[in-house]
């Protein structure tokens, strides 16, 4: 770990520890006519600072020795040029740059939000980075798991500071968006709702978020859609995924629309799966954004998704392996599996929201938003195994080489499945803001109808060593069997009310957040009350400090998941989970190496929980106990670095430490003894227990709990042009529990080992210098077209979701882990016009 820690130091900050070798190039610029141009702005590519031309159009710049350079020249009217060298230690060399009228005229410097600042946990992230992240999601959530974590390639969901996926909240352009539930596995999952080349802001707040946001605790990814100006557009292939956007708005600009059509599969990623097999995934979506500007005081808005999603696997067959080191033995388990069955699931969401915007004047703004969602599942598997297990050779002198030589345990198993969801939300809400000077008061109200229709039809057979489980000499029982329907219809009722107060004033300035929200469901009939607050003061420091504080409320009340116990029964009667949530942190900009600008933000946070809904994550499902018998809580603190290693370069570094615990009530076991005092097996049937002792299992780790998390994501280009780019996405998460099911003692006390995971892209730009194109070109509307190549996995590591157990003939139960992807390739052509 240590080792691991100082490779990322390494890399960040490589730049700024190097020995430099110089030379020198000195020259004159002139244009068409060779006549002196005078404040030409030279500067080494990459980075920010360099010198400007003299009156007589000569100029001396200090330049790095003995590795490839580029000078970029640039002029207010002049197309930049670009001029590379390579000198040695000490070299002066002398040049002549001719450049030529019709560049574009500097343009103006975007100046970031103070204000964005001030907002706890905010973290803005550039949808421009999506397509070129190398990930195998790619998308919003591939750089919002840099920020927060993971521990699976393969899903878009994530977990933030010790809270689960239904822990998190998503909006688009101020429609909560829902995900598939029955989703067992990444290998599963579509697209993501959210289509980056539509995206214009995207905010995520990972803690300590404002009233206006709903009743979830743990974070809020805040999204809102482009309003076009001009036709453009973008389409781009790859090996798992296709798509096509278009922009744009009429020629008075009353009317924008915005549409978008994907497609993805990802059968070159499973193929590579542990479960040889026919896998046949496909997830396909089209989206539109229309807004019709009626007058300048009233905006309609029409946002519109449909999805689907099929998943289809005929297995074949499996080979897992893991090791087994003690200091009695050392072993090379292998579990070998041959299948018969197949599985099928189909996810369709729908989303049509509509919105009218009125500003009676410059200071009230009022938004009326009426929306309907569905969402359709369905699973259908019917899959046997049969399973050796045992010792696997791995001397591949051996003609036994990779194969069980000494078996410890065979059985067979079958798992059979007929489930139906169908969920449809029906919303109407009033979002509204009143801006008085030092008070900016914002509020909202929201009705819900949500109905939910589920079926639940499965059973699990089980055969272990030619006894079916559990076994009975008279009877065939069925391993577990869970059979149930529900048919749920649920209002909603909630609102808020908050006041951004400006205390301050040019010498201090300090802010205020104060607001409170309620909700209230027919389900558990509870009515909720969430105050929250933020502050953040400026102090009168020399450097440019921003310190802040939140605390609030924030309660979660039970949708579906959180109803359905470990059985398949439904508990209505489960209430909110409740915590309060305290965090303080600090956010500093500086100036770096050549005066580039960096960010470095720190928090600190406590969250208490009670009335907890226990859960167990297997892979990417999550299955609740369906009671409120525990309490919890989480603590933390994290740290992000924000810059530009070179100039117009984006990269960040974040390190979290974290650790989460929960309380169940009565969770406790006996250990009983013999009439010597010794420790027995209760189940043992040739030593009779005497006495017992009652043990108090107390706290224990929650399934997210995890130490350690990591995230890298850097960006270069060669130091002679920009048009070939590297960009590197590293993940480090250190380990986690996982929960051995109906043990009271061994609860979460499995470990799933270190998440480790380098993806890196290189890319380069194929067609720019639109204004050098003939007029016959076929490329000559294009923009840009860029081509990538990407290499997952890069260290070929194979981390671990979760694990498969197993019993020997002597009722021993084994761990075997389940892998995630090895190294895969992906190549990538994006065009955008």
């Amino acid at each position: 770990m240590r080792a691991f820690f100082v490779l990322i130091l390494s890399l960040f900050f490589l730049t700024a520890t190097a020995q430099k070798k110089t030379a020198f190039v000195s020259g004159k610029v002139v244009d068409e006519n060779d006549k002196p141009l005078p404040k030409v702005s030279v500067v080494i590519l990459g980075k920010s600072t360099g010198t400007l031309t003299d009156d007589s159009g000569r100029f001396k710049i200090k330049v790095p020795a003995e590795k490839a350079f580029a000078l970029v020249f640039t002029f207010s009217g002049y197309k930049e040029t670009q001029k590379n060298f390579y000198l040695s230690n000490n070299e002066e060399e002398t040049t002549t740059i001719p450049m030529e009228v019709g560049g574009k005229t500097l343009e103006a410097i975007t100046v970031t939000d103070d204000n964005q600042r001030k907002e706890m946990g905010l973290a803005k992230i550039n949808p421009k980075n999506a397509l070129t992240l190398p990930s195998t999601i790619g998308g919003v959530e591939g750089l919002i798991k840099i920020l927060v974590g993971s521990n699976n390639e393969l899903t878009s969901q994530y977990s933030v500071r010790g809270g689960n996926y239904d822990e998190n909240l998503i909006y688009i352009n101020d429609f909560e968006i829902f995900r598939p539930y029955l989703v067992r596995s990444g290998q599963q999952e579509g697209l993501s709702f959210i289509n980056p080349e539509m995206a214009k802001n995207v905010n995520f707040y990972n803690g300590g978020f404002q009233a206006k946001y709903g009743d979830k605790m743990s974070s809020v990814l805040d999204i809102q859609y482009k309003k076009p100006k001009a036709f453009g557009g973008t389409v781009y292939v790859s090996l798992l995924e296709q798509g096509l956007h278009l922009e744009g708005a009429n020629k008075k600009g009353n009317v924008t629309y915005l549409f978008g059509v994907r497609n993805k599969s990802n059968k070159n990623l499973l193929s590579s799966q542990e479960t040889v097999g026919s896998y046949i995934p496909s997830s396909a979506d089209l989206q539109t954004f229309i807004t019709y500007k009626i007058s300048e005081k009233l905006q309609l808005e029409l946002l519109g998704n449909y999805s689907v999603t099929k998943f289809t696997l005929f297995p074949q067959s499996a080979q897992k392996t893991t090791s087994v080191f003690s200091p009695l033995f050392t072993a090379n388990l292998g579990l070998d599996i041959n299948f018969e069955g197949k599985e099928q699931d189909g996810y369709k969401t729908s989303l049509l929201g509509l919105s009218m915007l009125y500003n009676p004047n410059k200071k009230v703004k009022l938004k009326w938003m009426l929306s309907r969602f569905e969402d359709k599942e369905n699973e259908n598997f019917d899959i046997a195994g049969a399973y050796l297990f045992g010792d696997r050779d791995f001397d591949n002198s051996s003609s036994t080489f990779g194969q069980i030589i000494n078996p410890l345990g065979a059985g067979y198993y079958q798992n059979y499945g007929r489930n139906t969801l169908d969920i449809a939300v029906y919303n109407a809400s009033l979002k509204g803001s009143i801006d008085k000077g030092k008070h900016f008061i914002q509020f909202g109200n929201s009705i819900e109808q949500t109905n939910i229709n589920d079926k639940l039809r499965e059973w699990e057979y089980q055969d272990s060593a030619g006894y079916s489980l559990p076994y009975n000499p008279a009877n065939l029982n069925l391993f577990k069997v869970l059979n149930s329907t529900a048919d749920l219809s649920i209002q909603k009722f909630s609102g808020y009310v908050q006041d951004n107060i400006r205390l301050g004033n040019n010498k201090k300035d300090i802010s205020l957040q104060a607001g409170i929200r309620y909700n209230y469901n027919s389900l558990n009939k509870e009515f909720l009350v969430s105050p929250r607050m933020q502050l953040s003061f400026k102090p009168q420091w020399k450097k440019d400090v921003l310190l802040k504080f939140a605390a609030g409320v924030y309660d979660q009340p039970p949708f579906y998941r959180e109803l359905r116990k470990y059985n398949g029964t439904l508990n209505t009667n489960v209430k909110a989970q409740k915590s309060y949530q305290v965090v303080a942190g600090m956010d500093y900009s500086f100036k770096g190496s050549e005066s580039r600008p960096f960010r470095l933000t720190t928090e600190a946070y406590y969250k208490s929980i009670t009335d907890v809904d226990v859960y167990d994550v297997d892979n990417v499902k999550i299955r609740y106990a369906g009671n409120n018998d525990a309490k919890a809580y989480a603590t933390g603190v994290e740290a992000r670095l924000f810059g530009e290693l070179v100039k117009d370069a984006e990269s960040w570094l974040s390190i979290g430490f974290m650790r989460t615990k929960e309380n169940l009530n009565n969770d406790y076991y006996y250990q009983y003894k013999n009439a010597a005092g010794e420790i027995i097996n209760a189940k043992s049937t040739d030593q009779v227990p005497v006495d017992s002792i009652k043990n108090e299992v107390g706290w224990v780790r929650r399934p997210t709990d995890r130490l350690i998390t990591v995230g890298l994501y850097m960006e270069d280009y060669l130091p002679t042009n920009k048009n070939f780019k590297v960009h590197l996405n590293m993940l480090y998460g250190s380990n986690m529990s996982y929960n051995i099911p109906n043990s009271v003692k061994y609860r979460n006390a499995l470990i799933i080992d270190p998440y480790i995971r380098i993806d890196i892209g290189f890319s380069a730009q194929l067609l720019s210098e639109k204004s050098k194109r003939r007029s016959h070109s076929p490329f000559k509307d294009f923009e840009n077209i860029w081509a990538s190549f990407e290499v997952f996995n890069l260290i070929d590591r194979p981390n671990t979701i979760s694990y498969q157990l197993i019993k020997d003939f002597a009722n021993n139960i084994y761990s075997i882990p389940n892998r995630l992807t090895p190294r895969l390739v992906n190549f990538k052509i994006v065009a955008r016009f």
